[in-house]
């Protein structure tokens, strides 16, 4: 892995946590597995399924080379919501899920 390799910020909701930098074609991959298996209905996606769903948009190869498939699904997430693509469905417990419509 090359330092000049490009980064994307990912920020955080949660106050006084640092904003994360990873690579940029990590962040693409999740991003899009992300988008690909969260729904925009009323029901959403339950968030410990997240990873799960994930790594089933994934081919093998970029699952190897992508690290820990968790903390990344987490980190791209975060940044999702703070970015208003993804929001977590009011009142849900344990928390759910769905792309902004």
């Amino acid at each position: 892995m090359s330092s000049k390799e490009e980064k994307v910020i990912c920020e955080t909701p949660t106050p006084g946590k640092k904003p994360m930098r990873i690579a940029k074609w990590k962040y693409n991959l999740v991003r899009t597995a992300i988008l690909a298996v969260v729904p925009s209905d009323d029901q959403g996606v339950d968030f410990s399924r997240l990873p799960q769903l994930v790594e089933g948009q994934i081919s093998g190869d970029d699952l190897e080379r992508l690290g820990s498939l968790s903390w990344f699904t987490t980190t791209v997430k975060l940044d999702l919501e703070v970015r208003g693509v993804i929001e977590r469905v009011p009142g849900s417990k344990p928390q759910r899920l769905r792309i902004v419509s």
